[in-house]
């Protein structure tokens, strides 16, 4: 399974012109890569909020899945990429963790679309995000991360358990792989451009 074919230079290109910039949002249950794809796609160093998890995480944060998880977001995530030489990408992470859930409406300001991270083995921990960018009509794609390089489930599968409609992206990824992440990123740039287009033809 390929997790995207892109050309890419080590340095972010060279502007030569106006540059447009928009604003994404990478959101999705605790523990299920957000800060890791933030970082491998960042061409700047990436701004994280992670602390150490405490005994005062037991009984909320479910690391079952991530036994080796020792820090967790408690605030944000920030990264920027140039996808082009005139359309740089700033991207934001959310915390994943129900009790930071209250700083996602501030996140989720001025953004033109959304990546729901999906880790299969706790595919519930998907749904808070998709409700949340279904009712403020932001578009999103659903990113399934393949933590082993594996996709146990087929995409449609998922699309069904996740009840997301034939019209949202849905595909495989790796977080932890710059090329993987800026796929679906520019997936998530295509989606909005097409679901604004679709609104101003009404």
């Amino acid at each position: 399974m390929g997790f995207g074919e892109f050309d890419s230079d080590a340095n972010a290109p060279q502007v030569t012109g106006p540059t447009s910039s928009a604003k994404i949002v990478v959101a999705g249950g605790f523990g299920s890569g957000k800060t890791t794809m933030v970082g491998a796609i960042s061409e700047i160093d990436p701004l994280t909020t992670e602390a150490m998890m405490t005994e005062a995480s037991v009984g909320h944060d479910d690391t079952s899945a991530t036994p080796n998880k020792t820090t967790t977001t408690v605030a944000m995530d920030f990264g920027r990429i140039s996808l082009d030489s005139d359309l740089v990408l700033y991207v934001f992470g959310t915390p994943g963790q129900h009790r930071f859930w209250f700083m996602w409406d501030d996140l989720a300001v001025g953004a033109i679309g959304a990546v729901v991270l999906v880790d299969t083995r706790r595919l519930a921990d998907a749904f808070p995000s998709i409700d949340f960018f279904e009712n403020r009509k932001l578009p999103y794609v659903v990113a399934i991360n393949c933590f082993d390089r594996l996709l146990h489930h087929q995409i449609e599968d998922v699309r069904h358990a996740l009840t997301i409609a034939p019209s949202v992206p849905i595909m495989a990824c790796d977080a932890r792989e710059r090329e993987s992440a800026k796929q679906v990123l520019i997936s998530v740039v295509q989606h909005a451009i097409a679901h604004d287009t679709a609104l101003r033809a009404g």
